[in-house]
């Protein structure tokens, strides 16, 4: 089942275009990394699958049971993110928010999950701390284990590990893979070209005009390893 189906998009700002003829699907178990300079609308573009902009044109459709409140975003880590007063659990929790309605308490159902994606991310042993008080690797967890909270079929991270250290980014990449294994869907924003040939199955390459996208082993054959080639 395709969770995702973008055709022929066009997306920007005010009717100007950043980027154009933006086609790709994503699958259940796919690790999509989306490529380009900057400017190249990366963001831009997970603005508009979440429905925070609209396309200027063309068009995206998500599958029955994935809808903008059931994705899992991970946002690119502000300051104020950093100095959020609150403890671990109350942040993972606040992943249900979107699914809540007008309830006012979560529910015994939406704790077991939380403290589930809590032990899957590998941070049970915060869970009491405040979420200001960890390093960045480990609020990078947490927010993903809330992303986690708001569902299990399609994560969407921009620049997850922007500001991390080596160790941290790796670890963080090793639990990615293991989601993706576990049949989550992954689109990820990153500008290291390194990292995302070694780790995705497919690459969204952004441009103003020929936006393409492919496997990973077909990017590899037509921009080389690294993506050093130009003009493709």
């Amino acid at each position: 089942m395709t969770l995702l189906t973008v055709k022929d998009l066009c997306i920007g700002y005010d009717g100007n275009a950043v980027a154009d003829h933006i086609n790709f699907s994503v699958l259940p178990g796919d690790y999509v990394c989306v490529l380009g300079e900057n400017g190249a609308g990366k963001s831009t573009l997970i603005k508009t699958i979440l429905s925070l902009l609209k396309p200027i044109s063309g068009e995206f459709h998500f599958a029955n049971g994935v809808a903008r409140n059931s994705i899992g975003y991970l946002p690119q880590q502000q300051e104020t993110q950093k100095d959020f007063p609150a403890s671990v659990m109350e942040v993972v929790l606040s992943g249900f928010i979107g699914k809540m309605g007008f309830r006012p308490f979560f529910n015994k159902a939406e704790q077991a999950a939380a403290n589930a994606n809590i032990e899957k991310v590998g941070i049970s042993h915060l869970v009491r701390r405040s979420f200001n008080e960890l390093s960045g690797g480990q609020q990078q967890r947490v927010l993903l284990a809330r992303a986690l909270c708001a569902t299990d079929k399609l994560l969407v991270l921009d620049e997850p590990t922007a500001g991390l250290d080596p160790e941290a980014t790796a670890n963080f990449y090793e639990l990615i893979n293991k989601l993706v294994k576990d049949g989550t869907a992954v689109i990820m924003v990153s500008h290291d070209t390194r990292t995302a040939v070694s780790h995705s199955t497919h690459i969204l390459h952004l441009r103003k005009k020929h936006c393409c996208f492919g496997t990973t082993a077909e990017y590899i054959k037509t921009h080389g390893k690294w993506g050093e080639k130009e003009n493709v």
